[in-house]
């Protein structure tokens, strides 16, 4: 049946359908241009920060091959029995077009160590007819057997490489608004991407969200700008608890990591001095609590609620 999302979400209806087509550096894109090349994917595991492009890389590359695949999301459905009944059914039937079969385990950090020695039985029994390809965040989540079993690929981006692939995202961003046919000021859309760099997906959902006007302008920066930064920390300083509820609520639609961002490029400015490295160490405990937090509305509130409490404004 058609995926009608796959024509509503930009995220999918322009995600690249080859590596040549990926933004990513090039050592990266001639390692998985030289599995298809080959036709010989290995188990692997894609390890890099949310939306750079590790599931893209992991459809693309079985699309070209044109091998079998099904896709679980081990953050949404990482039960035991999925793992028995779907991976287990689909790993030990023959492929209907020859050739190996392929699971992509999504966001498999997700898995708890209980669940990982069972995904590693999996790989074993069913080596020869069924490959894995993992992505995650946070490897170290994974298993060293798990780790041993895969070829692991870091999807890291260094500073001289950043600006150029920053500016590939930005002209592929420029064509797809073009043929959307919204209208778009190129020095604002510029600095949503450095906003978001590098999550690709994020850039594209909010862009997505900001199109719906029909025009993206300077109003598209104001969702935390200074003027509203500084509501918020005068209804914090107020210690105004329901206040900061209100404004939290009002703006959830904006990026949290935004938010953390402004805070922490303020906070010489909006602090006393003694209390800025609290503030840098809340803001990195809270960032890194934000890729597991089921609700990012009330992380996002536990933040401001230990700041309105821990940390002095001045």
């Amino acid at each position: 049946m058609e995926n009608r999302a796959e024509h509503f979400l930009w995220v999918e209806k322009y995600r690249p359908q080859k590596i040549t087509d990926t933004i990513l550096p090039n050592a990266l894109k001639n390692t998985f241009q030289d599995f298809v090349t080959q036709q010989n994917i290995p188990n692997l595991l894609l390890t890099g920060t949310s939306g750079i492009g590790k599931t893209t890389v992991a459809r693309a590359m079985l699309d070209e091959i044109g091998s079998d695949y099904m896709m679980i999301n081990a953050s949404l459905n990482g039960k035991k029995e999925t793992l028995h009944n779907e991976i287990g059914s689909f790993a030990s039937t023959v492929s209907w077009v020859g050739g190996r079969k392929y699971v992509i385990l999504d966001e498999a950090d997700h898995l708890s160590f209980h669940m990982q020695p069972a995904l590693r039985n999996f790989m074993e029994e069913y080596a020869k007819s069924c490959g894995f390809i993992l992505t995650c965040n946070y490897k170290n989540k994974i298993l060293p057997a798990i780790h041993s079993r895969c070829c692991v690929v870091d999807f890291n981006i260094s500073k001289k490489e950043s600006n150029k692939l920053a500016a590939q995202f930005f002209k592929r961003i420029s064509e797809i608004l073009a043929q959307e046919k919204v209208k778009f000021d190129s020095k604002v859309v510029a600095k949503l991407v450095q906003r978001h760099y590098p999550d690709w997906r994020r850039t594209l959902n909010e862009l997505q969200r900001l199109a719906t006007s029909g025009v993206i302008d300077s109003s598209a920066l104001d969702d935390t700008n200074s003027d509203n930064l500084d509501v918020l920390v005068g209804l914090i300083k107020d210690k105004n608890y329901t206040e900061v509820r209100h404004w939290v609520k009002a703006n959830m639609h904006s990026d949290p990591g935004a938010l953390m961002r402004a805070f922490y490029d303020s906070s010489i400015e909006l602090m006393n001095p003694q209390c800025v490295p609290e503030m840098v160490i809340l803001l990195a405990r809270y960032q890194y609590q934000a890729a597991f937090a089921a609700d990012p509305e009330i992380n996002v509130m536990a933040f401001l609620a230990e700041a309105m409490v821990s940390i002095e404004f001045k």
